[in-house]
């Protein structure tokens, strides 16, 4: 049965912190959540775009749901990414489950065929243990998940909500419109700029990179939204865009993810490297991130 609470709030899509080799940093992971769960998000997503799900060796990435889940203590829920999935019944969504993580979160393969969207959703909720989140990513996948197929999947035992990724603020106005406030059905915003327009309409909440960096912008966002304060939540909505631009500004969705860790490497929080086939930042890029946070403000 779907668990009866409502999945909502700041959800970090989190790093995967690996040594120069390419394995699980299993001590920095450790660094890395408690940072977060202490800035007060509300969950941990672990294998997701951000977090390299795709590249994450197979036993590297069980052990990261074991290590997530220990370290967060029960004191924020793990949702786990399932990355592109072809067959639902050979991915390890379950094992995760057993691991601990409490949501499951997968996206279509690559450009699938439309006509068979609804078999696969039939058969990943099927599968599945516990509870599912769909998400639509297609500047990744090259699949858009379209609303009349959610709104007939809404109220599936199983499935839970989506992570909305998708960078069109018509779409989400009627995504929102169609499905939002339902008490069994979670809306996720997870591009940054339609945040603060998200939540207004009534989004259960927010899937941000840059809360690596700047949870408690984020979380100060989320919070301002749930008592009505739009000034607050658009302030934070701009602080949280211009620290996103740090990273994501003139690059590429690879390179962007290389730069981010080298953001958070100079915070201390993890290291630089990334897994195959992204190439970390040189030291002299490095230089040119840890020059703009200083600008940005985010170095003591």
């Amino acid at each position: 049965m779907k668990a009866q609470e409502k999945w909502q709030g700041v959800v970090v899509p989190m790093v995967t912190p690996v040594t120069a080799d390419g394995r699980l940093d299993e001590a920095v992971v450790e660094t890395v959540v408690t940072f977060l769960v202490e800035q007060g998000v509300d969950g941990l997503f672990v294998l997701g775009t951000t977090g390299e799900g795709a590249s994450v060796p197979r036993e590297d990435a069980l052990r990261l749901v074991q290590r997530t889940v220990a370290c967060a203590g029960g004191r924020v829920p793990v949702y786990a990414g399932l990355g592109e999935l072809p067959d639902p019944m050979q991915g390890d969504g379950n094992l995760y489950l057993e691991a601990g993580a409490r949501v499951l979160v997968a996206r279509p393969p690559s450009r699938f065929p439309f006509e068979e969207l609804p078999r696969w959703i039939e058969t990943l909720l099927g599968t599945a243990a516990g509870p599912v989140m769909l998400y639509n990513i297609p500047t990744l996948n090259g699949v858009s998940l379209p609303l009349d197929l959610l709104e007939g999947w809404a109220g599936h035992p199983r499935l839970v909500g989506i992570k909305d990724s998708e960078n069109d603020a018509v779409r989400l106005h009627s995504l929102l419109a169609r499905l939002g406030g339902r008490p069994d059905f979670s809306i996720f915003v997870g591009v940054g700029a339609l945040m603060a327009e998200g939540l207004r309409l009534g989004a259960d909440g927010i899937v941000p990179s840059v809360a690596n960096l700047i949870p408690d912008v984020c979380v100060a966002m989320w919070r301002a939204a749930r008592r009505g304060d739009w000034s607050t939540v658009e302030s934070c909505a701009r602080r949280a865009m211009e620290v996103a631009g740090l990273y994501q500004n003139g690059r590429t969705l690879g390179e962007s993810l290389a730069a981010l860790k080298a953001a958070m490497a100079v915070r201390g929080l993890c290291g630089p490297w990334v897994l195959p086939p992204l190439m970390p930042m040189s030291p002299a890029e490095m230089e040119g991130v840890r020059s703009t946070m200083q600008t940005l403000q985010l170095l003591a």
